[in-house]
Formats: C-alpha cells, sequence, structure tokens
C-alpha cells in the first residue's frame, strides 16, 4: 500500500523544492475561504489561478499533501483585489458546499494562519517569535519559549433514553436548530468526566455507559471535538439558561432540524437515527 493511500493528507512543515502548478491554495481574508464556483460547487483555486495574486499573499505556509496534491495556505488582506476571479465565503457558511477532504485541509490552514497572527510575539518576555525549522511551531530567539498552534479539545454526545435523543437549543444557534451537548475539556479533566459535567451543567441529567464514537477537528475557532455517545440515567431536562435555551427528547421520526452530516454532531445523530431503525432499543 502507498503512504498516500493510507494517509488521505500527509502533512508537512518544509516547503518543496519545486511548486507543482496543480498545486491548491487555501487563501484566507479573515475567516472567509477564496473559492471558485463551478456548477454550484466550491473549489479550491489552483497555482495557476494564485499566482497572478502571488505579491498579495501573506503569512504563506506549506500545509503538505492532499492524495499527492501539494497545499499552501496564505492570507490577503484585500479580498477585492482579486476581482470577478474568485469570492471569499464565510468558512463555516460554505462549509456544506465543500468536499469533507477539502473542508478539513481548510480547518487546518485557518488555525495555521491564526497561529500565526495571534503568536507574533513570545507571550513571556515579549520578544518577535521566529518559526522553528523542522516542526510547526514558534520559537522566541531571546529566552527560547516553544509555542505551538494551539488545539482546545472539547467533548460532543449523543445521549440517548430507548428510542429517543436528547437534543437543545443553544442561545447562539440560528432559530430552530437543535444538536447534541457539547463543550471544552477543563484542565486536569478526563474526556468522560467532562461528558458527565457538560451534560449535569447545560441540562442537569445523569448519563451512563458513556463510549467514544470518533472525532473531527472544527476550526471555530481551534476545537478538536472528541465525540461520544450515552445512555441516560437520572434526572428531568433543566436547560440552564446561559446556554441551552431548550432542550428535549426527539424519536427519529420526529427531528427537528439539525446540523448538517459534514459535522460530527450531524454523524452522531445520523448514527442514532441508523442505530433506532435497524434494531430494537429498550
Amino acid at each position: 500500500m502507498e503512504h498516500g493511500e493510507y494517509l488521505y493528507f500527509i502533512p508537512a512543515v518544509e516547503f518543496p523544492e519545486e511548486e507543482s502548478t496543480e498545486a491548491l491554495w487555501f487563501v484566507f481574508n479573515g475567516n472567509k475561504l477564496a473559492v471558485e464556483t463551478r456548477n454550484d460547487k466550491a473549489e479550491i483555486p489552483s497555482n495557476a489561478k494564485v499566482n497572478e495574486y502571488r505579491d498579495k499573499l501573506k503569512s504563506v505556509f506549506y500545509l503538505g499533501e492532499l492524495r499527492g496534491i501539494q497545499c499552501y495556505t496564505a492570507e490577503m488582506d484585500n479580498a477585492t483585489a482579486v476581482g470577478e476571479d474568485f469570492k471569499f465565503i464565510d468558512l463555516k457558511t460554505i462549509m456544506p458546499s465543500l468536499e469533507p477532504e477539502i473542508f478539513f485541509v481548510s480547518a487546518r490552514a485557518i488555525q495555521i494562519i491564526n497561529w500565526d497572527k495571534e503568536h507574533k510575539y513570545c507571550g513571556c518576555c515579549g520578544a518577535l517569535m521566529k518559526l522553528k525549522r523542522g516542526e510547526r511551531a514558534k520559537v522566541c530567539p531571546e529566552c527560547g519559549l516553544i509555542n505551538y498552534p494551539r488545539i482546545s479539545p472539547a467533548i460532543i454526545v449523543a445521549v440517548t433514553r430507548g428510542k429517543e435523543i436528547l437534543l437543545a437549543h443553544n442561545k447562539n444557534f440560528k432559530p430552530g436548530m437543535y444538536s447534541v451537548i457539547a463543550g471544552f475539556v477543563d484542565p486536569g479533566e478526563t474526556f468522560e468526566e467532562c461528558v458527565k459535567r457538560e451534560v449535569m451543567e447545560e441540562v442537569g441529567i445523569r448519563v451512563k455507559n458513556i463510549k467514544y464514537f470518533r472525532s473531527q477537528t472544527w476550526p471555530f475557532p481551534n476545537s478538536l471535538m472528541v465525540g461520544f455517545t450515552a445512555e441516560y440515567d437520572s434526572g428531568e431536562i433543566s436547560p440552564d439558561g446561559v446556554e441551552i435555551e431548550e432542550a428535549n427528547w426527539y424519536t427519529a421520526d420526529n427531528l427537528p432540524s439539525i446540523p448538517s452530516k459534514v459535522t460530527i454532531a450531524g454523524k452522531l445523530i445520523k448514527w442514532f437515527v441508523e442505530n433506532t431503525n435497524n434494531k430494537d432499543v429498550v
């Protein structure tokens, strides 16, 4: 088996000796990603398209290879400089239109761009940081502090009760949108402890039989979502009123508006629907 068949994306730090004409460029203006639209499909601009605007790019990084194709990321301050060649669209908005692999490379790219912007100077002595050769890191030339891109672990959990799933409306969601419970891991806390705490804090119930589901990077802003399933144990739903405005139990045939299947939240809900439809749940 070839290496590229085992890992669809092979990360790298050092720039290749030669830049491929087929290379993909993940160019950002703030949280907006540059895309070309063809037949209602969003595509990442290639090296040939970006070359015309190379002098307008800053914070250029090499990401690695996506199925053998070189990938780069950069930032562009003036989104209007590209004219009609491509559009800058908010990454979260365009996410459903991107191929999953493209979205996850985009997620990697924007986190690196943001890390570069937010860590220009040493947090200990204030000196200008320099890129560390051979790895994705910055090093302070004065005090030696090494800084790596920030990754914030968070749990996301599908809580089931027989043939029902717990879905909640967060105050930051658009009207009518419901999802599973999620939250950031505290220092010194295990993922399983975080699942119990977040569910209790946000909706006031206890859970049991916590099982790992899968994980997903989530660049809003720099999360690593670690998914779990859990079963209802005890308690009555009581939304905290701070993050969660409403929460209820739903059956597979009576779901409200839910997140895209590209997201791990959508995958957890899909798992619940398939699990409920394919076997008896007691």
